[in-house]
């Protein structure tokens, strides 16, 4: 059981906090030491879904424009996995493009390993967010734009060293990544709207051959 939780401690939260403070070293463990884990990667993800729900429904009305009764949790966690999903199958076409040697898996891993900052401090400031006055909100945002910051330090550090690219390569690929999802959402739209014109046109004809016969 020792053994168990010390890996568990190790796996999902030295490890990925050492990569955090460490980039350049804890990155060249996860990508050539192959230390990274999909599994911890996907348990971020899932917890990060569940963050967004938990604040949804009990963040402090102070700092949240939220109602709960508005809440949809399925609608969230699948809001989630669509992000991870452009982002990842986004940035793995651009930088296939631009000789990127980091692959489908490996930036699946690190957009999840990057979420640990916002996880960490995110989950605290639900409660804070119940305790505080409205002259400590200032605070309160701070906090919550240090865990983004250590988030996108996480992912820029990350895609920089899987890749092996340099600064302005990678800030280029971040760029063309967020076009290219900005493409497929557009693209996904539009074929939800024909698909959903193609139900109704069918409907009416369906609707039209009854009345017929």
């Amino acid at each position: 059981m020792k053994t168990f939780f010390k890996k568990v401690y190790h796996n999902y939260l030295k490890f990925p906090l050492y990569i955090l403070f460490h980039p350049f070293d804890g990155y060249d463990d996860f990508k050539r030491g192959k230390k990274g884990s999909l599994i911890v990667a996907i348990i971020f993800i899932l917890l990060f879904a569940f963050l967004r729900i938990i604040e949804y429904q009990y963040s402090g009305f102070i700092v949240s424009d939220f109602n709960p009764k508005n809440l949809n949790s399925l609608k969230e966690l699948i809001a989630t996995i669509l992000i991870v999903f452009l982002f990842v199958v986004g940035n793995w076409s651009v930088t296939t493009l631009m000789n990127g040697k980091g692959s489908a898996k490996e930036i699946f891993m690190v957009t999840g390993y990057s979420l640990l900052p916002m996880i960490l401090i995110g989950f605290p400031t639900i409660l804070v967010s119940n305790l505080i006055t409205l002259d400590e909100v200032g605070l309160y945002s701070l906090i919550k734009i240090i865990a983004i910051v250590l988030t996108a330090w996480m992912l820029f550090m990350g895609m920089l060293n899987i890749h092996e690219y340099g600064l302005f390569k990678t800030l280029a690929a971040f760029l063309l990544t967020i076009l290219s999802m900005a493409a497929m959402i557009f693209v996904g739209l539009l074929f939800f709207d024909l698909i959903q014109q193609f139900i109704t046109f069918i409907k009416m004809i369906w609707q039209e051959l009854s009345l017929r016969y």
